[in-house]
């Protein structure tokens, strides 16, 4: 099969793909796998390789599931692993606790609601937004509490911040394993200053939501002060001793230094050994084991060394699934490579191109808002969009990252009941499920709007 045909065989396999996972509830993994290997004999792959007249090989698709699987796995399976670790560390000794309290200290409590979502935004660059909504809960109680602000602003407030990052922000896996499927893992900083740079309109377009769906909705959230000071004092008893600032922002900020200062010396073509030293402890593998390194003594410093083993049984087992999504991923990708797809694409890449940056943010978006997981359909439009990006006209490493922000912003479009996140922020907030729905899923659909607009706008100047 080849050309138009195989173009709708391949929309027809996403539609496929999105309804085992939604519907019938079969694990990501698989459902990609299966959707490769029917979209791989659909497109007429041979079964075993063979041998052409001029001596080059055409692998079978059982070779080029193969490839795809172990380059992956090559390419971003230890930044993943590295990533999830300092985030679980961060986590269990209090760091994101403490990362918290120095963003409301730098912000003010007279200004609650841009404190929760900026302090939101900062722990969920190495922390999940789950997770990091569970641990901020009680402190945006407590704000609420001490501020009379409506809990739903704040509510929605923390919810964005925490979001916005998960999806723009390395070392969170998602956008780690976006870029290096997209071939700019080694751009790892660009990346990072790029997500920075992409958060500016949906923050502020989160925050003015934010403060108008609080003068719309009131949720049940009915703690009194005294219990919600309770549980944050309880929270912060349970963790004993907070670390100190300073082994706090180590473990994210030392490899970003470090990956930036090797960008720098890329760019300046400094040779010899120091600069080779630096490049190499610039490389996101390396700089990441550093920041692993830093938030392992940071598990000292708070005397909870003996945890060490069972924080990182712990990063493991939950990083475990997106790696073999994210490998399932690089397979539907080296499908599509081997395909006539791309060569069709591009003898008509006219129509294709000229939906530019949208193209990978409805994507993202359709994948995100069908089965839930904004990792999950991260990594299943990387993978989808990585033989396509010299065809759409995403071939410089700047415009490589605009795709994935571009991605990112449509992994965010939006969380509504199939996305666990939707639950944890409802449950927690006190809001019943159809608040949940004017709230959150509303609120992720402006998050993502502004997004792309940003986005749109950045790709109208840079290249």
């Amino acid at each position: 099969m080849t050309g138009l045909p195989l173009i709708l065989a391949f929309w027809v396999a996403i539609v496929i793909m999105i309804v085992m996972i939604s519907k019938l509830r079969i694990h990501p993994f698989i459902s990609i796998m299966l959707v490769a290997l029917a979209l791989g004999l659909a497109a007429g792959i041979p079964l075993i390789d063979h041998k052409l007249a001029d001596g080059t090989v055409q692998y079978g698709l059982a070779t080029v599931i193969g490839q795809g699987f172990s380059g992956t796995f090559t390419s971003i399976g230890i930044v993943i692993i590295l990533g999830a670790m300092i985030g679980t560390i961060l986590e269990k000794t209090g760091g994101a606790l403490k990362l918290a309290d120095m963003m409301i200290q730098l912000v003010g409590k007279d200004n609650p609601v841009i404190a929760v979502q900026l302090m939101g935004w900062v722990v969920s660059i190495p922390v999940f937004c789950d997770s990091g909504f569970v641990i901020l809960d009680p402190i945006r109680k407590a704000l609420v509490r001490r501020t009379a602000v409506s809990a739903v602003s704040m509510t929605f407030a923390l919810s964005s911040g925490l979001f916005i990052s998960h999806v723009f922000i390395p070392p969170t896996p998602g956008p780690i394993a976006a870029a290096s499927t997209l071939g700019i893992g080694d751009y790892l900083l660009q990346v990072i200053g790029l997500g920075l740079l992409c958060s500016i309109f949906p923050l502020i377009a989160g925050y003015f939501f934010a403060r108008w769906i609080g003068t719309k909705v009131k949720s049940k959230d009915e703690v009194n002060s005294e219990e919600v000071a309770k549980i944050y004092k309880d929270l912060i008893a349970s963790y004993g001793k907070l670390p100190s600032a300073f082994s706090t922002l180590a473990p994210i900020m030392i490899p970003i230094s470090l990956m930036a200062l090797s960008s720098v010396i890329v760019m300046l073509g400094l040779t010899g050994f120091v600069p080779e030293l630096l490049r190499f402890l610039g490389t996101p593998i390396i700089a990441l084991a550093i920041g692993m390194a830093l938030a392992t003594l940071q598990l000292f410093s708070v005397d909870r060394s003996e945890e060490f083993y069972a924080v990182c049984n712990s990063s493991l087992t939950a990083v475990g699934p997106i790696l073999f999504i994210t490998a399932a991923g690089g397979v539907l990708g080296k499908v599509i490579a081997v395909s006539d797809m791309v060569r069709y694409i591009t003898a008509n890449a006219d129509v294709f191109g000229s939906m530019g940056i949208f193209f990978p943010f409805l994507l993202a978006a359709v994948l995100k808002t069908a089965q839930g997981s904004s990792t999950v359909a991260m990594i299943t439009t990387a993978g989808i969009i990585a033989p396509l990006l010299t065809v759409l006209g995403f071939d410089t490493p700047i415009r490589a990252t605009l795709a994935c922000m571009a991605i990112g912003a449509g992994a965010m479009t939006v969380s509504h009941a199939n996305d666990s996140y939707f639950w944890v922020v409802s449950e927690f907030s006190g809001l019943t499920p159809d608040q949940g729905y004017r709230v959150q899923t509303m609120g992720t659909l402006v998050l993502g709007i502004a997004a792309i607009i940003e986005i749109g706008l950045l790709s109208l100047v840079l290249s």
